[in-house]
Formats: structure tokens, C-alpha cells, sequence
């Protein structure tokens, strides 16, 4: 019996036809305590939101990690239903806050 093993020339996981497009990250409208920035990268990762909220507070006690985290997450993650983020909206044309 010979002890060779054949491979098979299948696409690496997730770059075949059948892989599902990426999700985008957003803000929800809803489950939300502050901006919804927790939530959004809780339903983004796939856990828990207690999770995320839980590692932003740890992250907040070494060196403010968490705060910026979460700053930057409310500039840069659209809100559910907008196009765009409030950094992009705001590079763009300057009319986010003037609504």
C-alpha cells in the first residue's frame, strides 16, 4: 500500500465562488448605550456585546486604549442606514454637523 497522499487544487476557504461577501460595520440604531460603537463591533465580530463593552472599559485603564478606540470608532463607523461616517462626511463637505 503506498502511503502518498494526493491534494486537491480547491480555493483557499473564503476566495471561491460560493464565499459570502464581507458585512459591513456599522452603528445600529438600536441596542445601543452611548454611540453604538460597542454594538456595531459586537455584531461585526460576532459576540456578545457584553464582550466588547466589557474589553473597551479594561482597555480605557491602560493609557485611555479603550476611549480612543471608541472615539474612533464613532468618527469612522457609519451609522445604520447612512452612507458614510461623520469623518467622511465631515472631509468631504463640512455639512454633517449644520443638519
Amino acid at each position: 500500500m503506498d502511503n502518498t497522499t494526493s491534494e486537491t487544487t480547491s480555493p483557499a476557504r473564503g476566495h471561491g465562488v460560493d464565499a459570502d461577501p464581507p458585512q459591513p460595520i456599522y452603528r445600529p440604531a438600536h441596542d445601543r448605550m452611548l454611540a453604538g460603537v460597542a454594538s456595531g463591533m459586537a455584531r461585526y465580530l460576532g459576540v456578545d456585546v457584553v464582550l466588547v463593552r466589557i474589553c473597551l472599559v479594561a482597555l480605557c485603564f491602560v493609557g485611555g486604549v479603550g476611549l480612543a478606540i471608541y472615539l474612533a470608532g464613532w468618527l469612522l463607523i457609519p451609522e445604520e442606514g447612512a452612507d458614510r461616517s461623520i469623518a467622511a462626511a465631515l472631509l468631504s463637505d463640512g455639512q454633517a454637523w449644520r443638519q
